[in-house]
């Protein structure tokens, strides 16, 4: 199996890429299992947070080059297997945290910065490792890096394939939290799991506005906002934290 998918915890999925022999490079299997497993994570209606890593020493070293099958365009691979389950990530309606454990370089770079929250290892880097074989960021890695750290250090990164270390990653916004190795993957979980005790439909909702706010503009943001509080405002959780905090407790959410 070149993908595992747990539930190490309650309500929190554990998709890790299994291929460290190779550093978790994506071959073909590995992008359809990849595919399948961000999409059971995304309709599981027990699975309120994912968590993603890598097994071994790297979180992913992109594609495995090794195994490229000439039968298909890379253009096809892109927009078929990748997009699969990289538009998985995205879209669906919880959120996804990268534990990155080791070195993430060209599509494993791409497959964090998708996510929408990162932890990172103080040993581990990023890299768009593209240029190094006369090719350009994929993927999305463009928009992702254009919109995280601004066109100058974007353009930087891709040009020199320069090795990001995880203190510059912290200070340029590319990740949320920087952990020793050992810490990695449990503070993902804790985090997770701290997580699930949010209102779920809020934290869908709260997702889709942000990342419709990224390419939307500040009018239709405003629109999709109302749109989404309109709905949230009418929900048994939104009633539950409004109680809560009346009552002076904890609220229970249920998805509800």
């Amino acid at each position: 199996m070149t993908v595992k998918y747990e539930t190490p915890r309650e309500h929190v999925a554990l998709i890790t890429l299994n291929r460290p022999e190779k550093l978790n490079a994506y071959d073909r299997q590995m992008r359809a299992d990849m595919a399948d497993a961000t999409k059971r994570a995304a309709s599981d209606p027990d699975v309120r947070v994912a968590v993603i890593t890598g097994e071994g020493r790297a979180f992913c070293a992109g594609a495995d080059v090794s195994s490229m099958d000439e039968q298909y365009s890379i253009e096809e691979i892109l927009n078929t297997e990748y997009s699969a389950f990289l538009t998985a990530i995205q879209t669906m309606p919880k959120p996804v945290i990268a534990a990155v454990n080791g070195p993430a370089a060209g599509i494993g770079m791409t497959t964090a910065l998708t996510c929408d929250l990162r932890v990172m290892s103080e040993d581990a880097y990023l890299m768009s490792a593209f240029a190094n074989i006369g090719l350009v960021p994929d993927g999305g890695l463009s928009f992702l890096l254009t919109q995280q750290v601004g066109y100058a250090r974007a353009y930087q990164l891709a040009v020199e394939a320069e090795k990001l270390d995880a203190a510059r990653a912290l200070e340029w916004g590319l990740v949320n939290r920087v952990t020793p190795a050992s810490e990695v993957l449990a503070n993902a979980l804790d985090w997770a799991s701290s997580l699930t005790e949010r209102a779920p439909l809020a934290l869908a909702q709260t997702k889709r506005a942000f990342r419709a706010a990224s390419q939307q503009g500040l009018h239709n943001a405003m629109a999709f906002e109302a749109m989404a509080q309109r709905s949230l405002v009418a929900s048994d959780d939104c009633a539950e934290g409004v109680r809560a905090l009346f009552e002076k407790r904890k609220p229970t959410f249920k998805g509800k």
